[in-house]
């Protein structure tokens, strides 16, 4: 039910009791009417008084409960004539249960993919990125930087580095698309399998201005050693995704003996 202008109708119960808050009820409860679909990308709110006045609540917790949605990317909050709260685009979500690349996550979400390259170079391995893809620290690796878009808006930092010896002249070819389905095609080799550790990181001033966010804005690190199916380590990459515009899922299964 989304909450009707003209203040009718039923709100949500609110409890007031140690142990909840009466801002976070507010936050779960629109936050589930957008995950539900009654309140849809676009929908804007009702203004800050009435919606206040409809929950029964002071409009300084109300904005509480906004803010907080805003910082989790489900509002967007706009000032002057014609701003508003607005109900946020929806998030997309980054599967780590499969190797499918970035470009071809996006296009199953109907989104149009692309990247901006920002530098692309040959370097020395170093103790991390040699230890990661099984090289010396003085071997050489190409590494490439990039701003990964979804309909031409910034959604992921990447840093990405490559054994030079396995893809000898990668920096040749064009940078700006699928970096999976490049050296499939040219060199012959996909990733099979990768570890990927999780870490929230907030963004630094080179990481908010690469991806147009606030410096300190939320942000889910993802790093990860890419291994063909030989178990050879292909890639050494760590991520930076933008925590307003996406989510991380994962699938798990059963185990084997577990009740």
């Amino acid at each position: 039910m989304i909450p009707p202008r003209t203040g009718s109708g039923p709100p949500p119960r609110i409890v007031r009791e140690p142990g909840t808050t009466v801002h976070g009820q507010i936050e779960d409860w629109l936050a589930g009417q957008i995950a539900g679909g009654a309140l849809a990308p676009g929908d804007r709110l009702p203004a800050e008084k009435e919606l206040a006045a409809w929950f029964g609540v002071s409009r300084m917790t109300l904005r509480h409960a906004l803010a907080e949605l805003a910082r989790r990317g489900l509002v967007t909050r706009t000032a002057g004539r014609g701003g508003g709260t607005f109900v946020a685009a929806a998030k997309l979500e980054q599967d780590l249960t499969t190797l499918a690349g970035f470009s071809e996550q996006l296009r199953r979400h109907g989104m149009e993919a692309g990247a901006r390259v920002l530098s692309a170079r040959f370097r020395l391995a170093g103790p991390a990125a040699a230890a990661a893809l099984g090289l010396g620290s003085d071997d050489p690796v190409y590494e490439v930087r990039r701003v990964r878009l979804g309909d031409g808006r910034p959604i992921a930092l990447e840093r990405s580095l490559f054994p030079a010896a396995r893809f000898p002249g990668l920096l040749e070819f064009r940078l700006d698309g699928s970096l999976y389905e490049l050296i499939e095609v040219k060199f012959g080799l996909r990733p099979h399998r990768a570890r990927e550790v999780l870490e929230p990181v907030t963004a630094g001033v080179r990481e908010a201005e690469a991806l147009e966010v606030a410096e300190g804005a939320p942000l889910m690190q993802v790093e990860r050693i890419a291994y063909a199916r030989s178990g050879e380590p292909l890639e050494f990459a760590r991520d930076l995704f933008r925590g307003d515009r996406t989510r991380i899922v994962m699938w798990t299964s059963e185990m084997p003996g577990d009740g």
